[in-house]
């Protein structure tokens, strides 16, 4: 597809904004949705809107069926050993804090340690600060160094049989920058410790394949990805799955049921207890067809021009301090944070507003990713394959005349 018969798949991207074009660089927040993910959304909420895996009938069987068929699609997207290692939730948030619950409740006792990562997502910290608070463990922290990059060598010097899990990101939601997890994962499998990856950003952007990462639980979220909002994926082997107990519980996760106890239905199901979005989690099949179209030969070399492109801008201006330099650009997503000395990120995202493009101000959920780097606050731009080389060039414009009016 050209550039321009992918932009008329989203319907999003017309939008005037005070009279402007809009200039959607905010895709790393959430991802504009393409014609087939609302028209999926739209066709199971009218057409078999229903509730899944109980009613006989046909709108629930219907449902039903395209609930299934998701999760059969995930688990090819992601190479995963079987459907049942795949668990719908509300986003990556809410998988994080299921694993993080269940994994305290069935393996965590006082003294045992945590690792996160100092660039991690607080959706990747605090479940994990709660979980130790409320079983007496310890959370310990891999450092980034000033380019950004994960201090490896001290993770290695961190593990030790005390550790129980570690946590990181496949991709820096701040600075763009991808992980080495395959070698995060080997050196925490050889001391036994198994991993969990926040691929929040990783599954846009990179090709997932759990098996040959090797992680134990990989997470993300739909609504980054083209599908709808409040959907999610837990990924977890399912050795782990079999182990940790409910986070949740209610109608759907039952076995049998009966006040001199209860059992558990076989997972995934042990995990979705309730009614399900049915409806955001059918598109993940559109939504997943979407992200491999974006991959292909021309598709990927635009995307590759336009993030070498506004790099060399950003780094090429002494007024711009960006952080995450990667070793090389090949490990950088198109997502760049930065700030303007004598400027606030926040002045400058309003003008922009103003000038049509939508950008990120602020934390960015990454409030100790910021201290580490002595800023109250970044500027952010994140690109998807259906922004432009235009739609750069103006904001590198607009930018300077944005800069100018405050300093």
């Amino acid at each position: 597809m050209t550039i321009d018969e992918i932009r008329k798949e989203f319907p999003a991207l017309s939008t005037k904004v005070y009279g402007k074009d809009l200039v959607y660089f905010d895709n790393a927040a959430t991802s504009q949705r393409p014609r087939s993910v609302l028209e999926k959304w739209n066709e199971v909420s009218v057409q078999s809107n229903a509730n899944i895996h109980r009613a006989v009938h046909y709108l629930a069987s219907q449902a039903t069926q395209a609930y299934e068929q998701a999760r059969d699609c995930v688990r090819d997207f992601i190479n995963a050993s079987s459907r049942e290692e795949i668990v719908f939730t509300s986003g990556a948030t809410a998988s994080v804090n299921l694993v993080a619950y269940s994994f305290g409740e069935a393996f965590i006792s006082p003294s045992d340690e945590i690792i996160v990562a100092q660039d991690g997502h607080h959706s990747n910290i605090v479940p994990w600060q709660l979980m130790c608070l409320r079983k007496g463990a310890v959370l310990r922290v891999i450092p980034v160094d000033d380019n950004g990059n994960l201090e490896l060598d001290e993770l290695a010097k961190m593990l030790n049989v005390r550790t129980k899990l570690v946590a990181v990101s496949h991709v820096s939601n701040v600075l763009g920058i991808v992980h080495p997890v395959r070698k995060i994962v080997d050196l925490c499998h050889s001391k036994g410790v198994p991993v969990l990856v926040d691929g929040a950003q990783g599954i846009v952007h990179c090709k997932v394949d759990v098996k040959d990462l090797g992680c134990d639980f990989y997470v993300f979220s739909g609504h980054k990805m083209y599908a709808a909002p409040g959907t999610g994926v837990l990924y977890g082997k399912r050795k782990w799955l079999e182990l940790l107990p409910p986070f949740m519980s209610g109608g759907e996760m039952v076995g049998t049921v009966s006040f001199s106890g209860t059992t558990f239905a076989p997972v995934p199901l042990k995990f979705e207890a309730g009614t399900q979005n049915f409806a955001g989690a059918a598109t993940f099949v559109p939504a997943i067809e979407t992200v491999l179209s974006f991959r292909d030969g021309e598709c990927r070399e635009r995307e590759d021009a336009i993030k070498a492109y506004l790099y060399d801008k950003l780094l090429s201006n002494n007024r711009i301090h960006l952080f995450g330099n990667p070793r090389s650009l090949e490990d950088k997503i198109p997502l760049f944070s930065f700030v303007v000395e004598g400027a606030h990120h926040e002045d400058l995202a309003l003008i922009l507003d103003k000038m049509g493009i939508a950008v990120r101000s602020g934390q960015m959920c990454a409030e100790p990713l910021m201290e580490r780097f002595g800023v109250t606050g970044m500027l952010r731009v994140s690109l998807a394959p259906y922004n432009t080389m235009e739609e750069v060039e103006y904001f590198v414009e607009s930018f300077e005349r944005a800069v100018r009016m405050v300093i």
